[in-house]
């Protein structure tokens, strides 16, 4: 483009042309912002004065430059071409006595061909930069879309942890409470003792409940599963137990578990989930009916959960309203932890069965 614009400014010496020249350069300076709004136009324009004088060559080498920089590469080749074709106009009419007008040709053809590359390149440069960044942007949203996904599915986790805790507290609390209102002849110390376990659970419910609210007021910890409290597994069983009859439930456990420790966790947790889950139903909707639990297994066959409980005598009121979803949740949590979970209400019981995978 230097040589295509020093051939022409020199062509310009010594012309009778002057005057044309010069209002020609005059022109295509005053259009030369126009190039940067309209490219095509800006640059045709110019082209259409390089075929009356050397004096716009710059201006059409400098518009076919911007075309070929943003706009598609057939369109500036076409504008390539036209400038071409007015630069072989403009040597037929006013010919350079310096050059050939074969070398004249070939030049041109050259710094045209320069111009168009140059800016083909510019423009394929700046497109995969805008790709690249549009790529990351994505990432980067991706990326924040799993996060969120993560924290979601980490509080609903927690939220069927607290509903099963809060269900299991508040059921104790109710057992009790119905106790003392319907035996207000209790003796001092039977009384002591149930308000002693009401205040209890309700210390242990309202602290559960302090933890969860905590834990999802956080919005920008990763990971709080350390905050929480150890997950109960099977081996507090017996303490689950001990609790369901003080709060006057009949509980009849047979366990035939042969090295409980040897449980995976995650199976040991959901077991006990699947209990206090059975206890807690039973204690709910059959109060006062005693409830059997049973439990076998043994490294490399399956560990059987088996829980029944008569069912209550028809109209009989419910001692806690439930929500409906323990048994849903319970029966997703033991589907994901690679068992089958079953209920049904035949023959006057209520009955529920768990199946869990237990490698060898």
């Amino acid at each position: 483009m230097g040589v295509l614009t020093a051939m022409s400014l020199w062509s310009l010496v010594d012309r009778p042309t002057w005057g044309l020249d010069l209002a020609v350069a005059a022109v295509s300076l005053a259009a030369a912002p126009a190039q940067l709004r309209w490219p095509v136009s800006g640059a045709l324009t110019a082209t259409l004065l390089a075929t009356l004088s050397p004096a716009a060559t710059p201006a059409a080498s400098m518009g076919a430059l911007q075309v070929a920089q943003r706009r598609r590469f057939p369109v500036a080749a076409a504008v390539t071409a036209v400038g071409i074709a007015a630069h072989v106009v403009q040597g037929l009419w006013r010919p350079n006595s310096g050059i050939s007008f074969g070398w004249w040709l070939l030049l041109i053809s050259a710094a045209y061909g320069a111009v168009l590359g140059w800016g083909a390149l510019a423009r394929s440069r700046r497109a995969l930069l805008e790709s690249l960044r549009e790529r990351a942007h994505r990432a980067e949203a991706e990326q924040g879309r799993r996060v969120a996904e993560a924290r979601m599915g980490e509080r609903r986790r927690l939220a069927a942890e607290m509903h099963d805790v809060l269900a299991h507290r508040l059921s104790l609390v109710a057992t009790h409470a119905g106790a003392l209102e319907f035996r207000p002849d209790s003796s001092p110390e039977q009384l002591a003792r149930a308000a002693g376990v009401i205040r209890s659970g309700v210390h242990q419910a309202l602290e559960e409940l302090r933890q969860v609210i905590i834990l999802l007021r956080e919005q920008d910890d990763d990971d709080h599963s350390d905050e929480l409290a150890p997950r109960p597994d099977l081996a507090d069983l017996p303490r689950l137990i001990t609790e369901a009859e003080g709060a006057g439930q009949t509980v009849r456990l047979r366990e035939e578990v042969t090295d409980v420790a040897a449980l995976p966790v995650g199976a040991s947790h959901t077991a006990y989930r699947v209990v206090r889950e059975g206890l807690t139903n039973a204690r709910k909707h059959a109060p006062g009916l005693p409830v059997e639990v049973s439990l076998r297994g043994a490294p490399g066959t399956p560990l059987l959960i088996d829980m029944r409980n008569p069912l209550p005598p028809a109209g009989t009121p419910a001692l806690a309203p439930g929500s409906g979803v323990g048994l849903v949740g319970l029966t997703e949590r033991v589907r994901l932890a690679g068992g089958q979970l079953d209920h049904q209400s035949t023959e006057g019981e209520f009955r529920l069965h768990a199946r869990l995978p237990w490698p060898a």
